[in-house]
């Protein structure tokens, strides 16, 4: 039997009940249209009540995925939980309401990390704001140790790497994608940049809903990350989420992990990244300002 290149792993929890049914149709149908022929489609579910497994069963009786279901503490303990199961070289994590919009998309990919002998590929995406309106996000990865440098969704990865990082940290219930772009990237794998958009993706509401349990994440990751390489107090952490403001000897180990030839690219990303902050920051103080 042959071992599909590709494993794309999405995690499902009452879709019925949640109103996503049609959303996982649409990526059901697309990514059936890929023209990699190579792809499984592998989709770990939270033991699901309301006729999700239902329909998970009939998709996988026509051929299109398979499933597993048994309760799960989040999605990315169910992430990793299908990458045990994942038979493809390489992955990729894809929620229930995204989808590949380009039907070459997964086949461009694979050239790409074939012929870079790449570790992961990253790429621009088109994002779907909860108030309704699309922005093209163009990743930035030389920002991955300020913010997230672009979506999970925006990602592929050669399944041993992720073998060898051990997957995603799942005490991290937001950010926990966020902090394996990070070891990724702080281990040297090699990371390669694809300029075509295949994706669509939704903004995570539970991040925007829970913005003081992110921030949390996010110094817990900059701590864990960075703590050998400088002494991360909490007025050092608290700047680094609120504002993107890292210590200079800091910046000077992390810029090590790029090419020589970056750092000028790096340390620019940087400053652009530390202004843009501290201008938004100025913005919420004077609309608060004006509010009271």
């Amino acid at each position: 039997m042959y071992e599909p290149d590709v494993t794309v792993i999405t995690t499902t929890s009452n879709l019925v009940e949640k109103g996503l049914a049609d959303d996982f149709t649409l990526l059901i149908n697309l990514l059936e249209k890929q023209t990699y022929p190579y792809v499984e489609h592998l989709i770990i579910d939270n033991a699901s009540t309301d006729g999700t497994q239902e329909l998970l069963k009939e998709y996988k009786n026509a051929g299109y995925i398979n499933f597993f279901s048994e309760p799960d503490n989040g999605k990315f303990e169910a992430f990793n939980k299908g990458l045990i199961r994942a038979k493809g070289k390489y992955v990729s994590f894809i929620s229930c309401d995204d989808f590949y919009h380009d039907i070459t998309g997964i086949a461009d990919i694979v050239n790409v990390m074939e012929q870079e002998e790449a570790d992961f590929c990253f790429f621009p995406s088109y994002c779907v704001h909860p108030e309704g309106y699309v922005f093209q996000f163009n990743p930035a990865i030389y920002n991955v140790f300020q913010v997230s440098p672009c979506p999970r969704q925006a990602m592929f990865f050669r399944k041993s790497t992720l073998d060898e990082l051990k997957g995603f940290d799942s005490k991290f219930k937001l950010l926990a994608d966020y902090d394996l772009m990070i070891r990724l990237v702080l281990n040297e794998y090699h990371g390669v940049m694809f300029d075509g958009n295949i994706v669509t993706y939704k903004l995570g509401e539970q991040a925007m809903k829970h913005t003081t349990q992110a921030e949390a994440e996010c110094s817990h990751i900059f701590y864990k990350n960075y703590k050998n390489l400088y002494p991360m107090t909490d007025e050092v952490l608290d700047r680094m989420v609120k504002i993107s403001e890292m210590p200079k000897p800091l910046l000077d180990k992390l810029v090590q992990k790029f090419p020589p030839e970056d750092s000028e690219i790096f340390f620019d990303n940087y400053k652009q990244m530390y202004d843009l902050r501290i201008e938004a920051l100025k913005a919420q103080k004077e609309q608060q300002r004006r509010g009271m």
